[in-house]
C-alpha cells in the first residue's frame, strides 16, 4: 500500500494560558516549543507539530498522540496535570486513553498492538 500523499503534521490547540499549556506538553511528552509572542507557541521537536494559541484559536479537534508505552504515558499525563476522562481501553489494532489537558483540550493517546 502506498504512503499517503499528506500526513497530519501540525495541530493548533486553543490555550487560555499558553505558558501553562506549554509546560504541560513539555512535561508530559517532551515537546520543545518556540514562543512567537505572548499568545502563540509552536513545537519544534519534529514529527507532528503542535501550535498553542490563546487569541483567535480554531475550534478544538481531538488529535491522537502515538506512544510506545501507554501506561507510562498515562502516568506522565496525570503527573503533568492532565485529567483522564476515558481510561485505557482496547480498539481494533491497539489501546488508548483520552484526557483533558490544563487548557481544556481533549486528546487521545494510543499504541498499536499486533
Amino acid at each position: 500500500m502506498p504512503a499517503p500523499a499528506a500526513l497530519l503534521a501540525y495541530v493548533e490547540l486553543p490555550a487560555a494560558d499558553v505558558a501553562v499549556a506549554r509546560a504541560f506538553y513539555e512535561g508530559a511528552f517532551g515537546y520543545d516549543f518556540t514562543d512567537y509572542g505572548p499568545t502563540y507557541a509552536g513545537s519544534t521537536s519534529g514529527g507532528t507539530e503542535i501550535g498553542l494559541i490563546s487569541e483567535g484559536a480554531p475550534p478544538a479537534p481531538m488529535p491522537g498522540l502515538k506512544v510506545k508505552d501507554l501506561e507510562a504515558a498515562r502516568a506522565r499525563v496525570t503527573a503533568a496535570g492532565g485529567e483522564i476522562v476515558k481510561d485505557i481501553f482496547a480498539f481494533p489494532g491497539g489501546r488508548r486513553f483520552e484526557f483533558i489537558d490544563p487548557a481544556g483540550n481533549r486528546l487521545a493517546v494510543f499504541v498499536y498492538e499486533e
